[in-house]
């Protein structure tokens, strides 16, 4: 066993300080000893999208960052987002149920994060766009269409709440 090392995180807006072994993944150390299991660990190479973060603003795979990696770092999880009432997570949210966009909810809070970045970036979308984005995210459930189809629903929402 490695001598742990304390590290200091802002997680979803919250100072945490935590010990942690050199070699914990920040996918571990948010859902195991912090407790935020939104961050969901598929396959822990990076692959899957399921434990999509933001770390400093930008969507990381977790499983791919050492929590040592992220000392200092502002940590947002889709916890943090629900809390934050984000309106582009309140948009993504209302429109994966209306589009019926999630059924088992494995890879839902990785592909509302890679949304979510999308969205930010405030540019119009084609479908094309969507499909490019997304597809580091896998899910086994839906096909894609219904998720495609939520995204480009969500920025229209969007637009129009900043048109008002």
């Amino acid at each position: 066993m490695l001598e742990p090392i304390t590290i200091t995180l802002s997680i979803n807006g919250l100072d945490t300080v935590i010990a942690v072994e050199p070699r914990t993944h920040l996918a571990d150390v948010l859902r195991v000893q912090l407790g935020l299991t939104g961050t969901h660990i598929g396959c822990e190479h990076g692959v899957c999208g399921a434990c999509t973060i933001f770390l400093d603003g930008a969507t990381v795979r977790a499983c791919l960052v050492l929590a040592v990696q992220a000392d200092g770092c502002f940590v947002e999880t889709v916890e943090g987002l629900t809390e934050a009432g984000d309106p582009a997570l309140l948009a993504l949210q209302e429109a994966f149920c209306e589009r019926n966009a999630l059924q088992c909810g494995f890879c839902t809070p990785g592909m509302l994060a890679t949304a979510i970045e999308l969205l930010r970036e405030g540019r119009p979308l084609s479908r094309a766009d969507i499909r490019e984005r997304i597809s580091g995210n896998y899910c086994r459930c839906t096909g894609y269409q219904a998720i495609v189809d939520a995204i480009l629903h969500a920025a229209a929402k969007l637009a129009e709440l900043e048109m008002a």
